[in-house]
């Protein structure tokens, strides 16, 4: 989610707590109280990926943070919420089956980290479940790494999400998806219009050949769902 308002200025805030994650980071105030996680990224790639991506998520409706623009071109900043659940350890069967949902938009955005290291980057708010942070997607992992060819226009995501031993949070979530639920998840990408990516990355800083790829995934989860998906 994104949030609309100002641009947000972290010099003009009073930092109130300390880093979280593994970027340097911290939590800030406002005069009216609100507050935000901003994190300082290395590079103005690495914070436009970030941004990209979450405007992905907002665009095929899967629920994350509210992310809100920085002046700071390396920053990354969201809304805090005070999170009911942080660990997928703690989730209901309800709330795996609602983090579940959006497994295809994880795959399609070559979100690695989709569970979080510690099954810490699923959390529940208000008893909706949350993406916590997107820097996983795209053309970066994690930790800040370029992942290159390994983010093609072939979405080998679908497997590696739910088989991948180096990656057991991620198993653990999306292992024992039923295939009714997998081609769900996957169709809510496909519905998404070619148009509709390519207008969402030109207008958020992205390149043309980001939105081909992208159309091109889509295109790929499509053929593999036609093929026949093995849950």
């Amino acid at each position: 989610m994104l949030r609309e308002g100002p641009v947000l200025d972290s010099q003009r805030l009073i930092r109130v707590g300390g880093q979280l994650g593994s970027n340097p980071a911290g939590l800030y105030q406002d005069a009216d109280g609100q507050r935000y996680y901003i994190k300082s990224l290395e590079s103005r790639d690495l914070a436009r990926n970030e941004w990209l991506a979450a405007q992905l998520y907002q665009l095929a409706g899967a629920p994350t943070l509210e992310y809100v623009a920085t002046q700071d071109p390396q920053q990354i900043a969201t809304v805090w919420r005070t999170l009911d659940k942080c660990r997928l350890s703690q989730f209901s069967d309800d709330e795996r089956r609602q983090a579940q949902a959006w497994f295809g938009v994880h795959a399609w955005t070559a979100n690695w980290d989709a569970a979080g290291l510690l099954g810490d980057n699923q959390g529940v708010w208000q008893g909706r479940v949350l993406t916590l942070d997107v820097g996983g997607a795209l053309a970066y992992r994690a930790c800040g790494d370029p992942k290159g060819g390994a983010f093609g226009n072939g979405v080998n995501e679908i497997d590696r999400l739910r088989t991948d031993p180096d990656n057991p949070q991620a198993v653990r979530l999306f292992g024992d998806m039923e295939a009714a639920a997998l081609h769900q998840a996957i169709a809510r990408v496909l519905r998404i219009p070619a148009e509709q990516i390519l207008a969402c990355v030109l207008n958020n800083g992205g390149r043309e050949r980001l939105a081909d790829k992208l159309i091109a995934r889509q295109a790929d989860m499509a053929r593999q769902l036609a093929a026949g998906l093995n849950a």
